[in-house]
């Protein structure tokens, strides 16, 4: 059986010899360390030896050992030679090579600096997002530019199942938050202008704020947060199993198969969810209008009719395609970035919902400005 690892310190003609004895392997972890952090704390001086004739056994943690404790030596100035070494033990202290750790040489950065440096570094990472994220719609407009040329390449059976997941599954959810939103909007309305006797005017609040903004803004932060992240955690779960590169090593285009159809089916959900939503708030607006200002619901009726015009329910429904696509290419960008690890594909999944929520607000303010230039 081997013996302990120790080490003997003898004098030689060479110099201070260092015989290491026993076995140096993993089965004796915490005596080989202790044994190599000795010699390296010790103080020496002159020449050294490293006598390994009378090891026992030895394995890739000794040679590991051995190399840093050779390093360690020769950092303090000391010639260290080795002697003694079997042929195994010689191939293990070759290839089994000690690195240590690079010591930044800069000054630690001031707070100034470093919240500058954290900032530049957001910019640029934006900046790459930007350009991937073009790069992203080109490949996306080019496949569908081509489904058009050859429409029997379209998925329709695709396009059906994640309109489902998208639009039908999705009514509950979309109905209950803007029955409440629109509920809440109309109670705050008429007790604030009931204030000033216009209590009837909180029908024209409920009636152009749901349709022209509230919406098709809640459906689409609703959407991004429950298909969005479904996208992304999808794709991205394809790219970790490698499935997706299956796809391109079988000739067919992933962005065709699982892109396309999700893309196509969120511009054709999203308006039908807007339309649903809007009569969902206007439905709770007029129930609260009823229980709680005391207005009949044939007034509420002839109220909402001449507040609000076609135009005003096209306002809101013309930007629900826009932030749809918006969604869908930066869900699915994100899914096809994740690179093979649980923590890539839960921070890729949350980005893609904050990106996602967020430009939806960038797209609806554009719409809102466009529309004020043109008087709309």
């Amino acid at each position: 059986m081997a013996g302990k690892p120790g080490i003997t310190f003898s004098n030689g003609q060479s110099g201070r010899i260092l015989i290491l004895e026993g076995a140096w392997s993993a089965a004796n972890a915490d005596d080989v360390e202790r044994t190599a952090l000795l010699v390296e704390k010790t103080s020496f001086s002159g020449r050294l030896v490293l006598d390994l004739s009378h090891l026992t056994a030895f394995d890739t943690l000794g040679a590991l050992l051995v190399n840093r404790t050779l390093a360690v030596l020769g950092a303090k100035g000391h010639e260290v030679t080795v002697q003694g070494a079997s042929e195994p033990v010689g191939i293990l202290l070759k290839e089994i090579k000690f690195v240590a750790p690079k010591v930044s040489d800069h000054a630690e950065m001031s707070k100034v600096l470093s919240v500058l440096a954290d900032i530049g570094e957001g910019v640029v990472n934006a900046g790459r997002d930007v350009a991937s994220s073009t790069a992203f719609l080109g490949q996306v407009a080019s496949v569908i530019g081509r489904l058009f040329i050859s429409p029997r390449r379209i998925r329709l059976t695709s396009i059906v199942a994640q309109l489902e997941n998208i639009a039908f599954r999705g009514v509950p959810i979309i109905v209950l938050i803007s029955f409440l939103v629109g509920a809440i909007v109309a109670q705050q309305g008429i007790f604030q202008l009931s204030r000033f006797g216009a209590s009837t005017f909180a029908v024209n609040l409920i009636g152009i704020l749901v349709l022209r903004e509230l919406g098709v803004l809640l459906t689409s932060i609703m959407v991004a947060g429950r298909s969005g992240s479904a996208f992304t955690a999808e794709l991205g779960s394809m790219t970790m199993r490698e499935e997706v590169d299956a796809l391109r090593v079988m000739g067919l285009d992933p962005i065709e198969i699982l892109v396309v159809p999700r893309v196509i089916a969120l511009i054709i959900g999203l308006p039908l969810l807007t339309f649903i939503s809007n009569i969902a708030a206007l439905f709770g607006g007029g129930m609260v209008s009823w229980l709680y200002g005391s207005m009949a619901i044939d007034v509420y009726l002839e109220r909402l009719k001449e507040a609000i015009a076609l135009q005003t329910i096209l306002a809101g429904l013309i930007k629900a395609p826009f932030m749809a696509l918006v969604i869908a290419l930066v869900a699915c960008g994100d899914g096809l970035s994740v690179r093979g690890s649980a923590e890539s594909l839960g921070r890729q999944v949350t980005d893609a919902v904050v990106k996602s929520i967020f430009m939806v607000i960038v797209v609806d303010g554009i719409f809102a400005m466009f529309f004020a230039a043109i008087r709309y």
